[in-house]
């Protein structure tokens, strides 16, 4: 095969890792080098020293591009130390509109028939989509974003952040009305792995290279401004680079360090491309170690999964859906709980409203297993002596009691407290009772917050009433104020299980319009 490079103006050489002439000692799997492309008519003259072997051509019919360094007497080309990292991205001119049903492999080869093994496709998903069909029409857009997502992770007016079908976190769903004929927007491809997968292959039969292909899109990122283009698709490429395990240059251990490389590539081939200069694919050259063989993981294995997503939703929407998520739980793991994810769930409980400017929360934590075995015994004698004052059978009596062993199996107890210094006192019964039920209301919303709280630490819980039954019995148990007043014990864990899916209610049922 040629080892011809394009002259092609929109091409930059980039800093990387890799040989940046060890495309030029390699042919087309007959492991043909720059001299021998040259003998044969088929490529450029070696490289001078000091310039990669693969560097643009200046030969008569092979222009560089008009901002390279200048090779005339008196202004040499920068030399480029042989052992300088380096790598080659240009931009591939004269691809046609593409249509439904057209092979883009054919298509590539056609225009670009000097790819060599090694080399690295860069794919905007654009043209892929518009080969396999994926185009509807404009104004049933926002149907077609409805019909591609998964889930909503923030909304603001108009605009969706939503995860797709492909696991894609992105702008509506990645449904585009751009570099596409009017009236008409373009859907991500089905499979974008299964795509690039096809590529690959179709270049492997039409021009005998095994190269690495990446399918892109244009992304934008929570934290940063402006956009990017990322892997949505790959195959035969090195998708992530895990560096865990090893040491950087002093030595220190790498134990968090997975780099992206398919979309270090696909932010490479966006340099050249652009978004509107009509030059939807790109060619890496000079990064062999990027190259993979079929059976390697496709960049559906960059989707970061749900349990390991720290920033699954925007804020107002973490904020709803960590009120929903608050379930209870009644079985646990033995995992230990982090105490101190307990105190910053108490940090968010006692943000909650309350009269006269007050703080009637009070949490008793039980953090030892005989702190917990003693109030728990004490409330069971309690409870069992009030069954017995009620006239229960002992076996009705021992299946009560073994209600509360969501308590006693929990591995963290914790005891929310009504204290109300700062309370007013009306003298009349009906005034001190509401006086009395705000408090109470001001306590419940700190419970609710402390129990939502909780869920986002990934803990599950359980309020139980029980201690209400018997303030006295816990207060003494426990040690604590006789102006204490238990409200009720959570049962804090990691859960055993994740709890069954809850019908949703609808919310006009409760509600009264006046």
């Amino acid at each position: 095969m040629s080892g011809r490079l394009p002259p092609e103006p929109r091409e930059a050489g980039l800093a990387g890792h890799g040989d940046p002439a060890g495309a030029a000692g390699r042919g087309a799997r007959g492991g043909q080098g720059a001299a021998a492309a040259a003998a044969n008519g088929q490529g450029p003259a070696p490289a001078a020293a000091g310039v990669p072997a693969d560097a643009p051509s200046s030969a008569p019919g092979h222009p560089a591009p008009a901002d390279a360094p200048s090779t005339t007497p008196g202004h040499p080309a920068p030399a480029v130390p042989a052992h300088a990292p380096g790598f080659r991205v240009w931009a591939v001119p004269g691809l046609p509109e593409v249509a439904p049903g057209d092979d883009l492999a054919k298509l590539i080869a056609a225009v670009e028939p000097g790819l060599v093994d090694g080399d690295v496709l860069l794919v905007t998903s654009k043209i892929v989509s518009k080969a396999e069909g994926r185009i509807v029409r404009a104004d049933d857009r926002e149907a077609a974003i409805d019909a591609e997502t998964v889930r909503v992770v923030a909304r603001r007016g108009a605009l969706r952040i939503v995860e797709n079908r492909q696991g894609l976190v992105m702008a509506a769903a990645g449904v585009d009305a751009s570099n596409t004929p009017s009236g008409t927007v373009l859907l991500l491809p089905e499979d974008p792995d299964a795509s690039a997968r096809a590529i690959r292959d179709g270049l492997r039969d039409t021009l005998g290279v095994d190269v690495g292909v990446v399918v892109t899109d244009t992304f934008g990122r929570p934290w940063r401004t402006g956009l990017t283009d990322v892997a949505i698709g790959a195959a035969g490429v090195r998708v992530l680079d895990d560096l865990r395990g090893g040491t950087d240059a002093y030595g220190n251990p790498l134990s968090a360090t997975v780099v992206a490389t398919a979309d270090e590539l696909a932010a490479a081939g966006d340099l050249v491309k652009g978004k509107a200069a009509g030059l939807p694919v790109a060619v890496v050259r000079g990064l062999p170690h990027v190259i993979a063989g079929d059976d390697e993981a496709g960049a559906r294995a960059m989707v970061r999964g749900g349990r390991d997503d720290m920033f699954r939703l925007g804020t107002s929407e973490a904020v709803r859906e960590a009120v929903t998520q608050r379930r209870t739980v009644r079985a646990f793991t033995d995992e230990p709980v982090d105490p101190g994810a307990v105190r910053r769930a108490v940090a968010a409980a006692v943000t909650a409203p309350a009269p006269h400017h007050t703080t009637p929360w009070r949490f008793v934590l039980l953090e030892s297993a005989e702190s917990r075995t003693r109030l728990l015994d004490a409330m069971r004698d309690a409870w069992i002596a009030d069954l017995r004052g009620d006239r229960k059978t002992e076996e009705s009596i021992a299946k009560r009691v073994r209600r509360g062993d969501v308590l006693r199996n929990a591995p963290y107890l914790v005891v929310p407290c009504m204290v109300m210094d700062g309370s007013h006192s009306y003298g009349d019964a009906r005034r001190d009772a509401a006086e009395r039920e705000m408090f109470v209301v001001a306590t419940g919303a700190g419970v609710q917050n402390f129990l939502v709280a909780l869920a986002g630490e990934r803990l599950g819980s359980a309020w139980v009433s029980s201690t209400m039954f018997c303030r006295d019995v816990v207060r003494r148990a426990l040690g604590l104020p006789e102006s204490w007043e238990p409200m009720g014990a959570v049962a804090v864990g990691h859960a055993a299980e994740e709890p069954r899916d809850r019908p949703a209610r609808d919310a006009g049922a409760f509600i009264e319009v006046r």
